[in-house]
């Protein structure tokens, strides 16, 4: 296990792939960890791409300072991993709360980011009034509270008749709670339609056809904020296409590493 103090939070984090290759690193939505990439990972080239991911602070086994955090914790815990790995010129990949990340990075870094993949996320998601109903839900009755509820947002109605809906469920109620609610604040906090509007560089959007949390027309909006950003729709598929259809989703990412010449043969 890789361990990386980014002063008040420590990062667990992993590295696969190329240790010479072009660097892509991939950030994780609220309620799971750096497994959320595993299918899509056993998919991609082993030679021309260095992958690092990581467990955001207050998940998997990363640290759960106290909180409440802001958007602004997450991004520089990244920004320091990404310094202390010395990743320059890197295609990020967020999902949800990660691609609230990989935006604030971008504007903060760009030395660091040369593209950006938006995976089911938003300049913006939800509202104060909705994240604080949750957020004192999981403080009265713990994540277990809202895991049914969030499994819906989550997957789609088939994956629903799946026995492997209860390892992601089994993933969202082992997190800590304190930290759930931590990263919940955060979102709660981010609006970034005005600085994402600035960026120019490549970005690509993935939205899930079934999604509950983040709908399409959301990530369609966001990808409408960067000039030239392209966007794919991933049917049967929920918040976390990743897990439901890796298949496509990584010939999408493998298309849009090899467009902008990132990688093995660029």
């Amino acid at each position: 296990m890789n361990w990386f103090d980014a002063g008040d939070a420590q990062l667990h984090w992993r590295e696969d792939g190329d240790p010479d290759g072009a660097p892509v690193v991939f950030s994780n939505s609220l309620g799971t960890d750096l497994r959320l990439w595993d299918f899509v990972l056993e998919r991609l080239p082993k030679k021309g791409l260095r992958y690092i991911r990581y467990d955001t602070r207050g998940h998997g086994l990363s640290s759960s300072p106290d909180g409440p955090y802001g958007m602004g914790a997450l991004i520089t815990d990244t920004e320091r991993l990404m310094d202390h790995l010395e990743l320059k010129d890197a295609v990020f990949v967020g999902l949800s709360m990660g691609g609230m990340i990989a935006q604030g990075l971008a504007v903060k870094r760009l030395d660091l980011i040369r593209g950006v993949v938006l995976s089911n996320t938003g300049a913006k998601i939800g509202n104060a009034d909705m994240w604080n109903e949750r957020i004192d839900a999981v403080t009265a009755g713990g994540i277990e509270a809202v895991a049914d509820a969030t499994m819906e947002r989550w997957f789609s109605k088939a994956f629903h008749e799946t026995a492997e809906l209860q390892m992601w469920r089994n993933m969202l109620t082992r997190q800590s709670a304190e930290g759930y609610n931590a990263c919940m604040s955060a979102i709660a906090g981010t609006d970034m339609i005005t600085v994402t509007s600035g960026l120019r560089l490549p970005a690509m959007g993935i939205a899930g056809s079934e999604d509950g949390s983040t709908p399409p027309d959301m990530v369609r909006e966001l990808m409408g904020l960067i000039p030239g950003a392209g966007y794919e729709l991933i049917r049967k598929a929920g918040h976390l296409p990743c897990v439901e259809q890796p298949d496509l989703y990584a010939q999408h990412l493998m298309r849009f590493l090899d467009s902008i010449g990132h990688g093995t043969d660029g």
